[in-house]
């Protein structure tokens, strides 16, 4: 399925690719490089793999992508994986506008952010590990959401102390990798009932984003609808 992209710049001078995205709508992982894809204007055909029905773990998928997992970018037919890894190639190969900062020190506290969510948080608070908490140590309901909260709250709370208290962004005058990763990591926080009030900086941040085109095309009620 082609996906109609917000309306933003596009790279006119851009050689034509075939670019694929295998997602899952309520992905985070996904979710994140949709809104990369969207940012930079470049068009995408849009390979659905359904979690649900454990699709990530076919042979055929396997194949393409050997951790079982989503996303997978194809271009031109080779496969990249692993969400930061594809948002770098993208800022690689279609360099305006810029998600991961080019100053030193910009770059550094950007990627730092983009590694609480994608590398603290996400892996402690995804679907999987709370069925293994159930099916190896018998956790009940209220342990799951006990779990997700802890996890959550340390992240988020790291991350406010991180934000730029000037904003709406967290680093610098745009949105970027650390957006990129915040959003679809507010948007599981609400759906365990983890409090968020005590994160002004990121709400803010969240709704900044929220009010852009390509923020919009990416979120999961839009892709489903398409």
């Amino acid at each position: 399925m082609a996906v109609a992209l917000p309306a933003l710049p596009h790279h006119s001078s851009m050689p034509s690719m075939d670019i694929a995205l295998h997602d899952h709508p309520t992905s985070s992982a996904a979710w994140r490089v949709r809104i990369a894809l969207a940012l930079k204007g470049v068009a995408y055909r849009r390979m659905a793999v359904d979690l649900r029905q454990r699709m990530q773990h076919a042979a055929a998928y396997r194949a393409v992508n050997p951790q079982g997992r989503v996303p997978t970018l194809e271009v031109d037919g080779m496969a990249l994986m692993q969400s930061l890894v594809i948002i770098d190639w993208l800022d690689r190969r279609f360099p305006q506008p810029r998600l991961i900062p080019e100053a030193d020190l910009p770059r550094a506290r950007a990627l730092a952010m983009a590694n609480i969510v994608a590398c603290d948080m996400h892996p402690l608070c995804k679907q999987t590990v709370v069925a293994e908490l159930t099916d190896r140590f018998g956790a009940e309901p209220a342990g799951h959401a006990a779990w997700q909260h802890h996890w959550l709250g340390e992240g988020l709370a790291a991350l406010e102390a991180l934000a730029d208290p000037r904003g709406p962004f967290l680093v610098g005058d745009d949105p970027g990798i650390a957006e990129i990763c915040l959003v679809p990591q507010l948007f599981n926080a609400r759906l365990w009932g983890a409090p968020l009030d005590p994160y002004p900086r990121l709400l803010r941040a969240e709704a900044a984003c929220a009010a852009l085109p390509a923020f919009r095309a990416a979120h999961p009620d839009a892709v489903r609808g398409a």
